[in-house]
């Protein structure tokens, strides 16, 4: 999608060192803490649009109920949730889609307005690998090992080849960037 001369797809996760991108019972209280906060400003300010899951829309609702103090991701472009239940109440910030993966990140990619969609969410994520949709993928491996939880990759998911791109230490936290092989 990248040679369109439109911004890059990109998969963003933190991740626990043994895989997980949530611990048991969807937690993410584990993540916050430990990000590089400086590197998270600059990928939100190259990201135009964001295309969400469902689950990951609720956890992350869920998280913001339960810590209204809690600095949330630095990010100010399009929202996109991929649902087929509206929201309840409705978000006029937010547009639901439903359908085609393909439509849905194209929408996405769109509004992003040159600037890079940032895909969350492993079903998500897993459907638009599965298609070819994914540009890059950006890691956060976090010093923490949780044992059980939501895996990196939603299971079925097609094997997909990665090329380095970089690696470097921030604070705790090592930052992975992958080119997807087409």
């Amino acid at each position: 999608m990248s040679g369109n001369g439109k911004g890059k797809v990109v998969v963003n996760r933190a991740m626990s060192l043994d895989g997980f991108i949530a611990g048991p019972g969807d937690s993410m209280d584990w993540g916050p803490t430990l990000l590089p906060l400086d590197d998270v400003a600059a990928i939100a300010a190259e990201t135009g649009a964001m295309l969400v899951g469902r689950r990951t829309w609720d956890v992350g609702a869920k998280m913001e109920a339960e810590d209204s103090g809690r600095t949330g991701y630095p990010f100010s472009g399009a929202m996109f949730l991929l649902s087929h239940r509206p929201l309840d109440p409705p978000d006029p910030g937010v547009s639901v889609l439903n359908g085609d993966i393909g439509d849905a990140v194209a929408t996405a990619l769109d509004a992003a307005g040159g600037k890079n969609l940032e895909i969350l969410g492993a079903d998500v994520a897993a459907q638009c690998f599965q298609r070819g949709l994914i540009d890059e993928v950006l890691v956060y491996v976090l010093p923490v090992l949780l044992g059980d939880g939501v895996r990196f990759s939603a299971p079925g998911m097609t094997r997909t080849e990665l090329e380095p791109l970089s690696s470097r230490r921030s604070g705790d936290a090592i930052i992975l960037r992958f080119r997807v092989r087409k």
